[in-house]
């Protein structure tokens, strides 16, 4: 990665190279990163409301064999950073009604990345807001934080994979507009034979 900042013009090239010919693999891995982490909180979901745990056992998968991973705020933040950044940087290789449902998705990441830099700051400052009792965000002052966050990773997740399926299958002016090769083969329908 270092020699093709280098040699090839920095960043600019990386960017290029994610949204034309390593689109689709960079999809895929940005993909898998955000379901396998919305599953965790799905699994969440399951422990405290179908199985009763209390909802500090209920950690998702990875939170049971290593407990930090849900009490750190660091954690939480850089997921919601390393998000963010996908995002943007995935975002030219997007074109028409997928972009404007890449855009959605990354509206609602600013928003969630907001929070969680508020739940980082006050982490680290021991000062919590309202006076709670525990590092709290905006909307948590009116939502418990399980269910906020499962909502958050939803209403980002939702759009994303809307995107992503327009993007496969663009119209004609988007295909057109595409730089990379992520859109379905187009199928060509027989023509019927003259009688």
């Amino acid at each position: 990665m270092a020699n093709v900042l280098e040699e090839r013009g920095g960043l600019r090239s990386v960017v290029h190279l994610l949204n034309t010919r390593h689109h689709r693999a960079a999809l895929n891995v940005y993909a898998f990163i955000v379901i396998a982490h919305w599953a965790e909180h799905v699994v969440q979901a399951i422990q405290i409301w179908v199985l009763g745990w209390p909802v500090p056992e209920a950690r998702g998968v990875l939170g049971v064999p290593f407990p930090w991973l849900v009490t750190s705020e660091w954690m939480h933040y850089g997921y919601a950073l390393i998000m963010l950044i996908g995002l943007v940087l995935l975002l030219p290789g997007f074109t028409g009604r997928a972009r404007t449902w890449w855009a959605i998705s990354l509206g609602i990441q600013v928003w969630h990345h907001f929070e969680h830099l508020l739940l980082l700051v006050q982490a680290m400052s021991d000062s919590y807001i309202a006076g709670r009792p525990a590092p709290t965000s905006i909307i948590q002052l009116l939502v418990p934080r399980v269910e906020l966050h499962l909502f958050y990773n939803t209403l980002v997740t939702i759009p994303m994979v809307v995107a992503m399926y327009l993007h496969r299958r663009p119209n004609v002016s988007e295909r057109e507009a595409m730089r990379c090769s992520c859109a379905a083969p187009l199928q060509r329908r027989p023509v019927p034979e003259a009688v």
